[in-house]
């Protein structure tokens, strides 16, 4: 059971202002979703072999093609600010 002095605890982590009546609202829900979950404990899965993925992927990779590129101008155009042909950034130490 979540109690209101856990959602008050995330809440504060958040930023959220909450009144008690949302408190008392999340408490329920969280509480709910839990208990929802933990019924999964109750599943024998051990003879679930682990997965990384629910379906049978294997190589999703595309080839790598070369394409056509953008003119200079067009992907300078938004940059902030430029030094000659480059974006130019802040030094970051």
């Amino acid at each position: 059971m979540i109690t209101i002095a856990e959602v008050e605890h995330v809440a504060l982590l958040s930023r959220l202002e909450l009144t008690d009546e949302e408190k008392r609202m999340f408490a329920e829900q969280l509480s709910a979703i839990l208990e929802y979950a933990g019924m999964l404990d109750e599943l024998d899965t051990r003879e679930v072999p682990p997965t990384a993925h629910v379906l049978p992927l294997r190589n999703v990779f595309r080839e790598d093609i070369e394409g056509a590129h953008l003119p200079l101008e067009k992907t300078m155009q938004n940059a902030p600010e430029r030094e000659g042909n480059f974006f130019k950034v802040p030094r970051i130490v």
